[in-house]
């Protein structure tokens, strides 16, 4: 299947438009039902932004909702084929499938010990990275502060929400309106 057009987007009736996008920000398909609303939208980044006013007009409790939607990289649903399709996608184009023994432990461990702390898993841009800068940011972020991690973490879900989108829709149109 081909990406959409800006104009189809626009046109789909509103069950169309939430399974589209339900999964652009991960296992929330009230995002998309409350984008929707938002029609029309002039090309890819206004739907994008869209997303993006969803997530900062959350509170903190459901900004935590969010973060704890998503999978430990890696970790259980991966290795069980658990995960959604974006999720398989973008871990393996981290390479987070041919992990090493010796990575495979790093990862649980240093996953563990993030979620132990913050209560949510360590979310980055998986396609944005690849196995040592996800483990380096592992590391590093676990000696942040929970509002720290709730604002970088919504801020990887951005990223992630941004590249799923543009999956899904051709971001070289603009709607032309006469």
């Amino acid at each position: 299947m081909g990406k959409l057009s800006v104009s189809e987007v626009n046109c789909m009736r509103d069950e169309q438009f939430e399974w589209v996008f339900r999964n652009v920000i991960e296992l929330r398909p009230e995002a998309a039902a409350c984008v929707r609303e938002q029609r029309p939208f002039s090309d890819a980044s206004d739907l994008w932004a869209a997303f993006h006013k969803y997530l900062d007009e959350l509170s903190v409790e459901c900004k935590l909702q969010v973060l704890k939607s998503h999978p430990d990289l890696a970790g259980r649903l991966a290795a069980a084929g658990e995960l959604t399709q974006e999720s398989t996608d973008e871990q393996r184009e981290a390479g987070l499938n041919e992990l090493t023994v010796e990575q495979k432990a790093v990862m649980d461990s240093s996953n563990a010990r993030y979620k132990k702390k913050f209560g949510f898993p360590f979310i980055i841009c998986a396609r944005e990275n690849k196995i040592q800068s996800i483990i380096d940011g592992l590391n590093t972020r676990y000696n942040n502060v929970l509002e720290q991690e709730i604002q970088i973490g919504i801020h990887e879900v951005k990223k992630i929400c941004k590249l799923r989108i543009l999956d899904i829709v051709n971001s070289d149109q603009k709607l032309i309106t006469n």
